[in-house]
């Protein structure tokens, strides 16, 4: 007989987050108090590295962005990417205005919970080890601009490889070390609140606000090809329905590199000439970023209404501004976008790294959608640079040297 060889597929890490976040509500009955201080010791530890390393993270992301942007600049592309950026900044004010008038009423006073980094002493790590960052958020987000703008301009080889090479370093520490041991990480922070009683609360207050983000994404799309039909004079429904193969095709893979093929021929199909669509497609993969941002910011401020922490417009008007540029080529790794803005969740917000742990996991376990809502948007930016460009040859954007911000 013929032994039959069953493959067992590798679970995903979405699917990793909700076992962590399942049996850490889980252990918090069963552990003894030592068992669970040494899993809020192994956060404490990794915390600090994560502080640490999410300056390094933007700096090696974001410079060599911005050099490959400079060093490919043209009329077109500087046009794509303010689209792309306006669209995005739009989508974070949206999501503020949206969150500021239903949060509260929805989420309600009875759903306050304390800060969720803070721990009784019988809940304390065993002992700390502080790793202090090179530089704040905001000076590594200043010199990758510097750096990105300066290679592209200086057009050496030398500092542009320097800058490709440090984000090669980057992108390992991330796919080697952040993302194995994020769902341990996120097992840690709910064994934590469990035993001191704020997981349930927490669940819950989040559980209502999904809704509210699925209907923000659909009006998000709706305005965006409405912004698009005064450009292009086509009917934004039928532009949308045009799209939505791209929009679950997105939803399936949580990719917007693996969409790019399904994007291309829905807009083309929409009327965008084959250049433009070549070349708006692939470039907005890596920096439209509007479903993404609209995610992160709804779950910020709910977070912050959940703690009772004091929030304001200039806050998160200079929060979002942050936001859309630090999210330029997010990592090609899940979630890319949430672990590329922790660093502007903590100097901007003031999130502490158990904040910022609640949010990768509630960020992740919607991915799919925020990625759909982006595919589906860049389509709309085509139909306007299309406009724009009546004539225009553009070259287009090979697929593979498109970064993934969000599988």
């Amino acid at each position: 007989m013929t032994a039959l060889k069953l493959k067992l597929r590798k679970p995903g890490l979405l699917t990793l987050i909700i076992i962590a976040i399942g049996a850490g509500i889980c252990c918090a009955a069963l552990l003894p108090l030592w068992g669970i201080r040494i899993f809020i010791t192994f956060n404490a530890l990794f915390s600090s590295f994560l502080g640490f390393f999410i300056p390094l993270l933007i700096l090696g992301l974001v410079a060599p962005a911005i050099a490959e942007i400079g060093r490919t600049a043209g009329r077109m592309l500087l046009i794509t990417a303010a689209i792309a950026y306006i669209f995005t900044y739009l989508s974070g004010l949206m999501a503020y205005f949206t969150a500021i008038s239903t949060f509260p009423n929805l989420i309600g006073a009875d759903s306050y919970i304390a800060d969720v980094s803070a721990g009784t002493e019988e809940l304390a790590p065993y002992f700390t080890i502080a790793i202090q960052p090179l530089m704040d958020v905001v000076t590594a987000l200043i010199l990758a601009f510097v750096l990105g703008l300066g290679s592209a301009q200086l057009r050496t080889a030398s500092l542009r490889n320097g800058l490709y090479d440090f984000k090669t370093i980057i992108m390992m520490v991330i796919n080697r070390v952040i993302i194995p041991l994020l769902p341990l990480y996120i097992f840690g922070i709910f064994l934590n609140l469990t035993a001191s009683g704020q997981a349930v609360p927490i669940l819950i207050t989040f559980a209502k606000i999904i809704g509210v983000i699925f209907v923000m994404h659909v009006v998000l799309l709706v305005f965006q090809y409405c912004v698009a039909a005064v450009f292009s004079g086509r009917n934004p429904l039928k532009s949308l329905m045009t799209m939505m193969p791209a929009y679950f095709t997105a939803l399936g893979t949580q990719s917007s590199a693996a969409t790019i093929p399904v994007t291309l021929e829905r807009t083309m199909l929409m009327g965008v000439r084959k250049p433009v669509a070549e070349f708006v497609i692939p470039l907005c993969a890596t920096i439209h970023m509007s479903g993404s941002t609209l995610k992160i910011v709804s779950c910020a401020l709910a977070l912050m209404i959940t703690r009772g922490i004091p929030y304001d417009f200039p806050m998160f008007a200079t929060f979002i501004g942050m936001l859309a540029i630090s999210i330029i080529a997010a990592p090609g790794v899940p979630g890319g976008a949430i672990m590329a803005s922790l660093g502007v969740l903590s100097s901007v917000l003031g999130f502490t790294e158990a904040d910022n742990a609640l949010m990768i996991a509630l960020y992740i376990s919607m991915d799919s959608f925020g990625t759909a809502c982006n595919v589906t948007g860049d389509g709309a930016i085509a139909q306007i640079v299309n406009r724009l460009y009546p004539s225009a040859e553009a070259s287009p954007l090979h697929v593979s040297e498109a970064t993934d911000p969000q599988p």
